[in-house]
C-alpha cells in the first residue's frame, strides 16, 4: 500500500511539474488571495496564446472587474479602459476596450461553462473576442458553444467568490471595483 501511495504522489508531482513546465498553469493574484488557473491550449490555442501574451507583458495587472453579476460571472480584461495603472483608465468606459491586437476568431468547443470556467467575452460577433474574459460563479449552460472556454480555476475559487458585485439594475456594473493585482 505504501508503494502505491508513493507511486501516486510521484505521478501527481510529475504531472503537476509537466503542466507548470508547459506554462498551462497561471496564478491570478487578487486582494483576497491567489487563484490557480489551468489553461486549455489544446481546445483554444489562439485564445490561450493571446491570454498568455497579455498576462506575460503585465497588461492584466491593475485591470478592474468592471462587470460582476451575482450567481453568474465576474468579467475583467479590458486592458485599454479598465487598467487602473494606465493613462486611458476610465471606469465609465471599462468593458468597451480591448488590446492593440486584432480580434480573435471563435474557438468554440464541447467544454461546458461550469463553476470556475474562464471564457472569453465578446460582442454579438462570434469572432470579436480580444482581451476581456470572465470567470463563472456557477454553471451557465446557455453559454456553451457560444463563447470560447480557454481555462478553469483549479484552486482559489473562494477568492473569486469575494469579488465585489455590481449593480443588478445596471447590468452588473461595479463602482469602486476590485482589480487584478497580477497574473503570472
Amino acid at each position: 500500500m505504501k508503494k502505491f501511495i508513493y507511486l501516486f504522489i510521484l505521478f501527481f508531482s510529475l504531472e503537476t511539474n509537466n503542466l507548470l513546465a508547459q506554462g498551462n498553469i497561471m496564478i491570478l493574484k487578487l486582494t483576497y488571495g491567489d487563484v490557480e488557473i489551468e489553461l486549455y491550449p489544446e481546445k483554444a490555442p489562439n485564445h490561450v496564446k493571446r491570454f498568455k501574451e497579455l498576462a506575460d507583458s503585465g497588461k492584466y495587472d491593475g485591470v478592474v472587474f468592471h462587470r460582476v453579476i451575482e450567481g453568474f460571472m465576474a468579467q475583467t480584461g479590458d486592458v485599454k479602459f479598465g487598467n487602473s495603472n494606465n493613462n486611458e483608465y476610465n471606469l465609465s468606459r471599462a468593458g468597451m476596450g480591448g488590446s492593440d491586437f486584432p480580434d480573435l476568431k471563435q474557438e468554440f468547443s464541447d467544454l461546458p461553462h461550469e463553476r470556475g470556467t474562464l471564457s472569453m467575452a465578446r460582442s454579438q460577433d462570434p469572432d470579436s473576442a480580444n482581451s476581456q474574459f470572465f470567470i463563472c460563479f456557477k454553471a451557465a449552460s446557455f453559454l456553451d458553444r457560444q463563447y470560447t472556454v480557454f481555462g478553469r480555476v483549479l484552486e482559489g475559487m473562494e477568492f473569486v467568490d469575494k469579488i465585489k458585485r455590481g449593480d443588478e439594475n445596471n447590468n452588473g456594473s461595479v463602482t469602486d471595483p476590485d482589480k487584478i493585482i497580477s497574473f503570472k
